[in-house]
């Protein structure tokens, strides 16, 4: 990856991250929320170079800038920078993967323009939407009774408010034993990661929608996630034509981190197959 100055896309409405390296077939991977592109370093090391891999992050985090307002939270903006990001390759259809809330992003960026991408990877987004329109109300209310806490939380000053959506994703005890550094920072984007979530929340994903994604999809999840979250991941694996669901063992939602070589490999054998079909 590239270090020293700044490296990114001087777009009119604000810098959008971007940093590449390896060669080969080009993947653009998407962090997810409190996260920056370098939340993939430890993945690409996994590959050895083998694919061209390209990162960015989210609006609001790392060096891009953010867009939305509190009354202005489409989650079109930031399908808008990640588009940006893959005609910056210059390559063509890209192998597009995102991360938690990245995942929900380059679902939405599958579904405006699919011509831009080669294949589709989602690594547990939070799509409660999907619960909701597929009546699954309990394991919908499961998400919305987790934010409206966090929510309420931030709005009396707690400045650990983040602390119980980390903890809802990995499991109790997760915020406490990341690095300081990595507390610090999600503390430091709490504001933005509840845009995040409004953004989330006003996405109305339905299963006629994921009807029309004709894409080769790989949908991960970890085999102990909550579960809540594993079966909104389900449901967007069933719902979308083709696309082939994986869990990862002994993982829960930070495996990008915590199950490194099993995900990457996972990422790689499912990218691979597309390229061999499209040779």
């Amino acid at each position: 990856m590239s270090g020293g100055a700044w490296v990114g896309i001087d777009d009119p409405r604000g810098r959008i991250d971007y940093d590449e390296t390896g060669s080969g077939p080009t993947m653009v991977l998407v962090p997810g929320s409190c996260s920056t592109g370098a939340a993939w370093r430890p993945l690409i090391s996994q590959w050895n170079g083998s694919f061209r891999c390209v990162t960015t992050s989210l609006l609001g985090y790392g060096g891009t800038a953010e867009r939305r307002s509190a009354n202005d939270t489409e989650i079109g903006l930031e399908a808008e920078i990640i588009e940006a990001v893959i005609r910056r390759t210059g390559s063509g259809p890209v192998h597009l993967v995102g991360h938690s809330f990245g995942g929900l992003v380059a679902l939405v960026v599958a579904l405006r323009h699919p011509h831009l991408l080669r294949s589709l990877t989602i690594l547990e987004a939070p799509a409660p939407e999907i619960l909701r329109h597929a009546g699954e109300e309990a394991h919908y209310a499961t998400f919305r009774n987790m934010t409206a806490a966090y929510f309420a939380a931030f709005e009396s000053g707690k400045t650990d408010a983040i602390e119980r959506m980390i903890d809802f994703y990995g499991g109790e005890g997760t915020f406490a034993g990341w690095p300081q550094r990595v507390r610090d920072y999600a503390v430091a984007t709490t504001a933005v990661n509840l845009l995040d979530w409004q953004s989330a929340y006003g996405f109305a994903l339905k299963p006629s929608l994921l009807g029309t994604i004709d894409l080769p999809t790989l949908v991960v999840s970890g085999a102990i996630s909550q579960p809540a979250v594993r079966r909104a991941n389900e449901l967007l694996a069933r719902f979308i034509p083709g696309a082939v669901f994986k869990a990862v063992p002994g993982a829960a939602h930070f495996m990008i981190a915590t199950h490194i070589g099993e995900t990457a490999d996972l990422m790689a054998r499912h990218l691979a197959g597309r390229e061999v079909s499209h040779s």
